[in-house]
C-alpha cells in the first residue's frame, strides 16, 4: 500500500483490483465508488483496475463501472503495483486460484461467496489466508446480507441477550429466475463452475447470516436436493449467470440442485429449518429469517430490508406482540453516513457497508469479518447437506 497521500483527501490511497464485471461485479464496484463519499475512512479507495477475459467487454465495463484500468489477464492485475486489495467477482471455479495467488502476492482479498466450489479448496484459501495475515495481508468472504443495517441491528440484539436461549432458527431464500423449463443452460446451472445450484447460490447466504445472527455454528444437517429440470437449452454466448442469449444449440444436462431443503441443530440444541429454491413462482428475491428465544423473537425479510420485527416475551401478554422496527436512525448500524430517519436504503448499500468494514480492518490490521475461516465454515455445511441428501437425507454431522 502506497504512503503518498490522495490529493485533496489527506488519507493515503488503498488501491482495489477487482475480477470479474458483471452482476456482483457491478454491485462491487458500486460499493467501492460510493464508500468513500459517504464515510469517514481512514484511507481513499481508489478503483485501479477491472480485470476479464474479454478485452473489449472488459474495457467498456472498466468505463461504465469507473475503473480507471483493464486487463483480460487476473495474474497481471494482481502483479500491478497500484493495486492493494483483490476482489474476486467470478465463478467459484476460479476462487481458491485467484485468492491464493493474490495473498501470496501480498495483497489484501476480499471473495464472494461461497467462498469455493469444495471444501477442499475452501480449506486451501482458509489456510493460505491464516499464513497471510501473519505478513499483514487480511482476507474477507463476501456476505453482504450481514451489512444490512436491519440484520446487524438483529445481531446486536441477540448478542445483547433480548431472545435469551435459543430455539429456533428458520430461513428461507426463494427466487423464481429458473421456472422456465426453456431458461437456457447458464454458468449457474453446470457444477464444474458453479460448485452447487440453489445450494451454493441462495444456501450459502441463509447459512451464514443464520450462524452470524445465532452466534453459533450448525452442528449437524438432514436434508433433500432436487433438479426440476434436468435437460436446458444450450445457447451460444449463454454465460451469464441470471440472463443470457443467443442462438440454440440443442439442450444440456443441468448438472446442479434446483432446491435444497434441510433441517439443521446448532451447537446449543437449537433447532434450524432452511429452504433454497429458484423455483418459487413469484418470488424474486425473498430471504426470509426468523429466530425464537426464551424471552422473544427477531424476524426479518429482504423484500422489507429497512426493518426488523421484535416480540418482547417478557412484557404483559395484555400488551405484547410483534413490532415493527424502522431501522433508518442515526445510531442504528451503518446509518450515520446516510439519511435523516425513515429514508431507507436498498440493496446496493450493503456493498458500500462491505467496503466500508473492509477498509477499516485494513487501516487497523483487523481480520474482517467474515473471515475465509467463516467461509470455510458455511462449506463445510453446504457439503453435509449435500452428502445428507446423497444418503437418503441421514442425520450428517459438520465438521469442526
Amino acid at each position: 500500500m502506497g504512503t503518498t497521500q490522495e490529493p485533496g483527501t489527506g488519507r493515503r490511497p488503498l488501491g482495489v483490483g477487482m475480477v470479474g464485471y458483471a452482476f456482483m461485479g457491478a454491485a462491487h464496484s458500486q460499493g467501492w465508488r460510493t464508500v468513500g463519499r459517504v464515510f469517514d475512512l481512514p484511507l481513499n479507495p481508489v478503483l485501479a483496475a477491472v480485470c476479464g477475459r474479454d478485452g473489449q467487454a472488459v474495457r467498456a465495463a472498466a468505463d461504465r463501472l469507473g475503473w480507471a484500468a483493464a486487463e483480460t489477464d487476473w495474474r497481471a492485475l494482481i502483479a500491478r503495483d497500484d493495486v492493494d486489495v483483490v476482489d474476486i467477482c467470478t465463478p467459484g471455479d476460479s476462487h481458491a486460484e485467484i485468492a491464493v495467488a493474490a495473498l501470496e502476492a501480498g495483497k489484501h482479498v476480499l471473495c464472494e461467496k461461497p467462498l469455493a466450489n469444495t471444501v477442499d479448496e475452501a480449506e486451501a484459501m482458509a489456510e493460505a489466508a491464516e499464513r497471510a495475515r501473519a505478513r499483514g495481508q487480511l482476507a474477507m468472504t463476501g456476505f453482504n446480507y450481514r451489512r444490512v443495517p436491519a440484520t446487524a441491528l438483529a445481531r446486536r440484539m441477540v448478542a445483547e441477550g433480548r431472545l435469551g436461549a435459543l430455539r429456533h432458527v428458520r430461513v428461507s431464500y426463494l427466487q423464481d429466475w429458473l421456472v422456465d423449463p426453456d431458461f437456457p443452460l447458464t454458468w449457474r446451472l453446470k457444477k464444474e463452475y458453479a460448485g452447487s445450484g440453489a445450494l451454493g447460490d441462495l444456501g450459502a447466504h441463509a447459512v451464514d447470516l443464520a450462524q452470524y445472527l445465532a452466534g453459533e455454528r450448525i452442528a449437524g444437517v438432514s436434508a433433500l436436493t432436487e433438479t426440476f429440470v434436468r435437460e436446458r437449452p444450450v445457447l451460444t454466448g449463454a454465460s451469464a449467470g441470471l440472463a443470457a442469449g443467443g442462438s440454440s444449440l440443442g439442450r444440456g444436462p443441468v448438472t446442479v440442485d434446483d432446491a435444497a431443503l434441510f433441517t439443521a441443530r446448532f451447537t446449543s440444541g437449537a433447532l434450524g429449518s432452511f429452504e433454497a429454491t429458484r423455483f418459487a413462482a413469484g418470488r424474486k428475491n425473498a430471504l426470509r429469517i426468523e429466530l425464537n428465544g426464551e424471552k422473544g423473537s427477531l424476524a426479518f425479510d429482504l423484500e422489507r430490508l429497512n426493518e426488523l420485527s421484535f416480540h418482547d416475551h417478557t412484557e404483559p401478554g395484555v400488551s405484547a406482540g410483534f413490532r415493527r422496527i424502522l431501522v433508518t436512525e442515526p445510531d442504528h448500524p451503518y446509518l450515520e453516513g446516510w439519511w435523516p430517519p425513515g429514508h431507507g436504503l436498498g440493496y446496493e448499500h450493503t456493498f458500500v457497508h462491505q467496503a466500508r468494514d473492509l477498509v477499516h480492518a485494513i487501516a487497523a490490521g483487523e481480520q474482517p469479518q467474515p473471515s475465509f475461516a467463516e467461509g470455510l465454515r458455511v462449506q463445510r455445511v453446504l457439503a453435509a447437506v449435500e452428502e445428507s441428501a446423497l444418503k437418503n437425507s441421514v442425520y450428517t454431522t459438520v465438521p469442526v
